[in-house]
């Protein structure tokens, strides 16, 4: 009997599409995925509506929106829905061994037969992170036993290495920038080192005494880089192995990433298109279109039904999301034109984006004193710097009707409350909602302010010393 096609997930964590050379990026970050990626269907304008990391998977592996996971918060409370079945309990029931690289403490990552963990974080004591290195180094040893398993098998792996702190070892450190990162007359980190909430964790992995945005852009760029290096190896082991023709490899990534842009500095909150943008890629030599490239706008909940779909598994399941599959093949197809988008990481807001308008509406107030309501034009404006909402009140009230009304139908269909209404212990405190953004800003916090000053006199010390020499 034939053995079932085997299935290998990259889920690269912050990953932006618009960093990647793969597309149209002016630095070369990814040669090796754009190589490989010529093999397969390249979705370009994939998008993950509900981030970060925790409600981006839960729509991930189980083709379902916010509504149909109930997940909407990065500290999600309690685990994913008991009916609700994962892609892993999916494949599982189907035979197949699944193993989960990197993502054994996260609720969405529920169903996986076996996990590995890596050391996936890093700090500036602690020197350069060899992220991608650490998964490779357990992740590929798997893969061998997988494949030479008699099961067919489902290889999860979660790299880290766009996620912050940006860390990458050398030469990748310096691959994109040429310049002087502590130069004094540059300001432009200032704002980011002031910023109450996050300094003290950039000051755990910040160069002590860095000034320069640019730096810190390029550590993410040098970053992605290093990671696509690493990912060849991988790419290398499934050729050696002889399974391309058996095995269908999806790369893609929960959410995107803030740099210096919109005031969220080095993070993944802000519902804009730097952090909502997302690669999707499928590489099944003979059974997936080679050399594709396709602009329609796809959403996160399709990708479970995708892979099913290409791999010739039905279950009994009444997905949020559909198919790709058939867009591939080039039969009719109706595309997105609009959906819902929603965030409570840092802050707690929803929204609705059109292929011209983006609305972002906050649902309390934000810990970076944005106003209630933001609107952008994203044919004139693609970066979305400049908001227009009071020069456009009807296209506000307009967008904001459609939104309601999508919420509307999906609390029928599903027949429970929108989980953004639900969920006010997003933020981790023990109270409701934020009632003000000075609340917010000084209850908010990542890092640790005694580790910080440590590392700094530390640093500051080790910098006079050299000086007396």
């Amino acid at each position: 009997m034939k053995r079932k096609p085997n299935l290998i997930l990259f889920g690269i964590d912050s990953l932006r599409s618009d960093h990647m050379s793969l597309h149209g990026y002016h630095r070369l970050t990814t040669p090796h995925i754009d190589r490989y990626a010529k093999r397969g269907t390249v979705f370009e304008r994939q998008f993950s509506p509900h981030i970060p990391t925790t409600p981006g998977y839960a729509s991930m592996f189980t083709g379902m929106d916010c509504f149909g996971t109930d997940v909407v918060a990065l500290r999600h409370e309690g685990g994913l829905r008991k009916d609700l079945p994962t892609l892993a309990e999916i494949l599982g029931a189907q035979g197949y061994a699944t193993t989960c690289v990197g993502f054994s403490a996260n609720p969405s990552g529920r169903g996986f037969k076996k996990y590995l963990d890596f050391t996936g974080w890093g700090s500036w004591a602690e020197g350069r992170s060899p992220k991608a290195e650490n998964l490779n180094a357990v992740a590929i040893p798997e893969l061998k036993r997988l494949a030479a398993a008699k099961d067919p098998f489902f290889l999860f792996m979660r790299h880290m290495d766009p996620h912050s702190p940006y860390l990458p070892p050398g030469p990748f450190e310096r691959m994109f920038y040429d310049g002087n990162e502590f130069d004094p007359k540059n300001k432009s980190l200032a704002a980011a080192l002031s910023f109450k909430p996050f300094c003290d964790y950039f000051a755990s992995w910040f160069p002590p005494g860095c000034t320069d945005a640019a730096y810190i852009n390029a550590q993410y760029d040098g970053a992605v880089a290093y990671m696509d290096a690493c990912i060849a190896n991988i790419f290398a082991t499934i050729a050696a192995l002889g399974i391309e023709e058996e095995t269908l490899v999806v790369i893609t990534s929960d959410h995107g990433e803030t740099l210096d842009e919109h005031e969220c500095w080095y993070d993944h909150h802000g519902l804009y298109e730097c952090t909502l943008e997302v690669p999707l890629i499928f590489v099944w030599p003979g059974k997936v279109p080679a050399g594709q490239r396709v602009g329609d706008y796809t959403l996160q909940k399709d990708t479970t039904p995708t892979i099913l779909d290409l791999m010739g598994i039905r279950p009994k399941l009444k997905f949020n999301g559909r198919s790709l599959a058939p867009r591939m093949r080039g039969q009719p197809w109706r595309a997105e034109s609009e959906f819902y988008i929603t965030e409570a990481t840092w802050m707690r807001k929803h929204g609705w984006r059109t292929p011209e308008w983006k609305l972002i509406q906050a649902l309390e107030p934000d810990v970076h004193y944005k106003p209630e309501i933001e609107l952008y034009n994203l044919i004139a404006d693609p970066l979305e710097n400049h908001n227009v909402a009071q020069q456009e009140p009807e296209v506000v009230k307009f967008l904001q009707a459609r939104m309601l009304a999508h919420i509307a139908r999906r609390e029928k269909e599903t027949g429970r409350t929108n989980p953004m209404y639900t969920n006010l212990h997003w933020h981790g405190h023990p109270h409701g909602p934020f009632t003000s953004s000075d609340q917010a800003y000084n209850e908010m916090h990542i890092g640790s302010p005694d580790a910080a000053r440590k590392l700094q006199a530390r640093e500051l010390r080790r910098q006079r010393g050299q000086k007396k020499l």
